[in-house]
């Protein structure tokens, strides 16, 4: 698939050139307008969950994110790539016209588009839009945005719409009733309930121990698992995708109306900033995790929204401008540059990552919901002479939970152990093998010979703790969980970061402990997912055998008999672990060939694996410990030198000491581990 020009080839180091972004991407979708301009459907036969209508109302309204910021710059926008955008809020709001939105009813889809409509009347000045307005459509606006009203609608971030049509109502329609004040009034304070920690929030209302046990409960007597839809996760949607987003925004257009409210979302998008910033790489590549990730750039809406927003005092380093510049660019820099394959050949988006994946799509993923990646382009409504554009960017800085709604590959999304943004994660496309279902980091549970697997999903609260490695102090986690509804294992995982010492490797360690006798179980676990193929000749990489003296290799797998590493291009990634204390646990290791267009970064991929294979099963009460050391570098993001990279930094493995009273590490850097 081509690349699209004005965007793939853009060095995105000012506002003119995040404006020519803005036109290449808007201008593919012109010829896609339905004739009254109140819908926009991309040719691509594909459904979703919700009708036609709310799918392509999706096309027309998500581009208002950047429409509305050209409107809201003080620069004469460009009316004639707009213009059809202004006509279809009038047809679409319209009830006598044929495209007609159609009345918003309960758990609507239209809801979602409700925001951008709002942002679109509350971004352009009065006098550019508003008041341009027919006497007639000003009704029809206001009649259909006040349908939101009283409607029901998921728990979630979803009470932002309705906070943002009700705020263009009261701020710019001029609807200041007391229904619109109470609903917003009452919306946000539901809003606030599902804040968590260091300005983050969960997509609802966290999910208690008392629910986790509720839903056990159910379990034991109904036999019907998952019962509950209630969550325990964070993603992109408590940030740049929604809730942190919406946070911002609404500082910047209610700050006179709510300015108690206002101030606590300055402080938590602070505290947000604070550990998100370190979700992007020195390249400007996010860490892909969670659903929705065929928003791609709008990864980066965080950023756009705070300058927006003009949250000031924020922490190191985002502490200027200048370094939330750096963020946001340095993000869109590495879309441009990973690009070539996001876009059909008419420029149009596609659904997936960095190449067309249905995969990773959701069931309300339509051809047209892409363009949610445009919020972080709103940035164009900054002036050019605005601090943000004038001041150069600075550099990079030196330096158990579960979603209870079952989203697709939800598991794969929020689950899994680690996430990268070099490696990204892969998804499954079917129930049958463990090539369909890609163990990359992840530990996987078969019952019946390896047809179908379990993994990570619902766990108990998590633990956090410290220990010392070789004088560093670093944080540890352990999460317990249960493969199986039935719980008849239990499995708590520790999990020690990258250290000094040892930058490249994290460790895992399982306890897994029967509660029943089981008979033969199998287990995987992988490494992180790598791209298979050699450069040159687009082969398979090969297997090859390397002297400990040597400074590695460029393409190719080394195994031993508890290691194994894969190695392409710069680029490597392997597994080693420390062997059973029980006898009767045969293991094997192998680079692992999952199915094609299942990982997020590559279509072809490796997975560095161990296999267990319990053949006599388990007895009551018994349990076993699996250490797992997982390595990982990318000479792209990394201080290592190009390919091929030292072998010193693969031989030196950690290792770890079991001990009955302390967790420490010896002199020489080893870690003793009381679990």
């Amino acid at each position: 698939m081509p690349p699209l020009p004005g965007f793939s080839d853009n060095p995105f180091r000012s506002r003119s050139d995040v404006l020519v972004a803005v036109k290449a991407l808007l201008r593919p979708l012109l010829p896609y307008f339905s004739p009254g301009c109140a819908k926009i459907r991309i040719p691509v036969a594909t459904g979703t969950h919700f009708d036609e209508t709310a799918a392509q109302l999706e096309g027309y309204a998500r581009p208002l994110w950047v429409v509305a910021a050209l409107l809201m710059n003080s620069d004469e926008p460009d009316w004639d790539l707009i213009q059809p955008w202004i006509k279809g809020i009038e047809t679409g709001t319209d009830p006598e016209h044929p495209e007609f939105w159609g009345h918003i009813r309960d758990y609507d889809q239209k809801m979602v588009e409700c925001e951008m409509i709002s942002f679109l009347l509350l971004a352009a000045p009065k006098e550019r839009l508003w008041e341009s307005m027919d006497p007639k459509v000003q009704r029809n606006i206001i009649a259909w945005l006040s349908e939101i009203q009283a409607k029901a609608m998921p728990p979630a971030n979803w009470l932002w719409f309705r906070v943002f049509a009700n705020l263009a109502l009261l701020k710019t329609c001029g609807v200041d009733t007391p229904r619109v004040r109470e609903s917003l009034q009452s919306d946000l304070e539901l809003l606030d309930t599902f804040y968590v920690a260091d300005g983050w929030s969960g997509d609802g209302v966290w999910r208690s121990a008392e629910l986790d046990e509720k839903e056990w409960d159910i379990y034991k007597q109904t036999g019907r698992a998952n019962a509950l839809p209630n969550s325990r996760n964070m993603c992109y949607y408590s940030g740049s995708f929604a809730i942190q987003f919406s946070q911002l925004l609404y500082i910047r257009f209610a700050g006179d109306l709510d300015p108690k409210r206002t101030e606590r979302y300055r402080q938590q998008a602070r505290d947000f900033g604070a550990g998100f910033w370190r979700y992007f790489d020195s390249e400007g590549a996010a860490i892909p995790f969670g659903r929705s990730l065929t928003y791609r750039f709008a990864c980066g809406g965080f950023f756009a929204a705070l300058s927006l927003a003009g949250v000031d005092q924020m922490p190191v380093p985002l502490q200027t401008l200048r370094d939330v510049k750096g963020f946001l660019l340095r993000h869109l820099r590495w879309w441009a540059r990973h690009s070539d394959n996001i876009f059909y050949p008419d420029g149009t988006l596609n659904i997936g990552w960095v190449y067309p994946n249905w995969y990773l799509a959701e069931d309300y993923n339509s051809p047209q919901s892409v363009y949610w990646a445009l919020k972080s382009l709103i940035i164009v409504a900054l002036d050019a002479d605005h601090p943000f554009w004038v001041q150069p960017e600075t550099p990079y800085p030196d330096g158990g939970g579960f979603i209870g709604i079952p989203f697709k590959a939800s598991r794969a999304k929020y689950s899994k152990f680690a996430y990268s943004s070099a490696f990204g994660f892969s998804v499954p496309y079917g129930p049958v093998s463990l090539r369909q279902s890609p163990p990359d980091n992840t530990l996987a549970f078969s019952r019946d010979g390896g047809d179908t697997w379990a993994v990570k999903y619902k766990t108990e609260q998590a633990e956090f703790g410290r220990i010392k490695v070789c004088d560093e102090e670093v944080p540890i986690g352990t999460v317990s969980w249960y493969p199986w509804t039935d719980r008849s294992i239990v499995v708590t995982t520790t999990m020690i970061p990258p250290t000094s010492r040892w930058p490249d490797w994290h460790i895992r360690i399982h306890k897994i402990k029967a509660t029943t006798s089981t008979s033969r179980v199998f287990l995987s676990e992988g490494g992180f997912a790598i791209n298979s193929r050699q450069k040159s000749n687009h082969l398979l990489l090969p297997e090859v055998a390397v002297n400990e003296q040597t400074d590695g290799v460029d393409e190719g797998i080394i195994r031993t008999e508890n290691s194994v590493l894969v190695s392409n291009n710069g680029d490597a990634v392997g597994i080693s672990i420390d062997e059973p204390a029980r006898t009767s646990l045969n293991f094997s290791m192998s680079a692992f060939d999952p199915e094609p267009n299942t990982n997020l970064m590559v279509a072809r991929s490796l997975i560095p694996l161990v296999e267990y294979d319990i053949e006599d099963g388990f007895k009551e009460g018994e349990d076993i410990i699996l250490v797992t050391k997982v390595f990982a570098i990318s000479t792209k993001i990394s201080s290592a030198k190009k390919p091929p990279y030292p072998m010193d930094r693969w031989l030196d493995a950690p290792r770890v000491i079991f001990e009955e009273t302390r967790l420490s590490t010896d002199s020489d850097g080893h870690i003793h581990l009381n679990i």
